[in-house]
């Protein structure tokens, strides 16, 4: 008699299912004490940053402070995302189309 085997219950969620974790919007409480602290020295950090900036002997310090000063105050610059090295980046366009309701009035 051969044995029937059966299947074992799958593991993993489902797509669409969250089983764990935070739920979306709610901060990391491990972080967010290192996260206040940090900000409690933002304006320091920037003041010295600046200095350094005008004042630091090696050019490599003056970019780097410069770097991190842009990067705080306009983000960082985005970077391209391309397929292949002699390739140009890759371009997305996102299209919205809006169509009245057939219920409407107009």
């Amino acid at each position: 008699m051969k044995a029937v085997r059966k299947s074992a219950p799958t593991r993993g969620s489902k797509p669409g299912e969250r089983r764990g974790g935070r739920q979306k919007g709610t901060p990391n409480k491990a972080t967010a004490d290192v996260k206040e602290a940090a900000r409690q020295h933002g304006a320091a950090a920037v003041e010295r940053l600046a200095y350094l900036m005008m004042h630091a002997e090696s050019e490599a310090a003056q970019v780097a402070a410069i770097k991190e000063i842009l990067d705080r105050g306009y983000g960082k610059a985005t970077q391209p995302v391309s397929g292949d090295d002699d390739a140009p980046p890759i371009r997305h366009r996102t299209i919205i189309e809006l169509v009245a309701s057939p219920h409407s009035d107009s």
